[in-house]
């Protein structure tokens, strides 16, 4: 079962493949109850891991992530800070950001399977960006990435 595994303890390749084999069903309601903060973390703990420092070169950006659908109506957000090929984590904004994506939880771990490209997903309306327009698309590029 979903709930049974703590994202942290698996590689992103393998997150990637349980979030393809889960039944959405599954999936819905652990983002809808108490794993899923578990699972959140589990995903962006690995963010700065998965940092391309080649692709990032001198950038200096504060991104912030909101996973909206909490079960209270609000939003998780997370703030990645990537300067000088480093990327840094923190589940409470501290600075103004360049760029915000805005998503619900199903849709981001669409995302992390690879079901959907952010291309697609911003231009169908499932996740929002506001900001730096030429980061956004900048942005899929500066993450290891599991492919499917």
């Amino acid at each position: 079962m979903f709930t049974d595994v703590d994202p942290a303890d698996l590689e992103p390749r393998e997150f990637a493949e349980l979030l393809r084999r889960t039944p959405v069903a599954e999936l819905r309601s652990a983002m809808a109850g108490p794993h899923r903060r578990t699972v959140l973390d589990g995903i962006f703990t690995r963010m700065p891991g998965l940092l391309r420092r080649d692709r990032a070169g001198t950038l200096a950006a504060v991104i912030h992530w909101c996973v909206g659908g909490r079960p209270d109506g609000g939003a998780d957000t997370y703030e990645l800070v990537v300067a000088d090929g480093v990327c840094t984590l923190s589940d409470r904004p501290r600075h103004q950001p360049r760029l915000t994506l805005s998503l619900g939880a199903m849709e981001l771990l669409d995302l992390i399977a690879g079901r959907s490209s952010p291309v697609s997903m911003l231009v169908l309306g499932r996740m929002k960006a506001r900001g730096d327009m030429a980061l956004t698309v900048r942005v899929p590029s500066l993450f290891e990435i599991p492919k499917p």
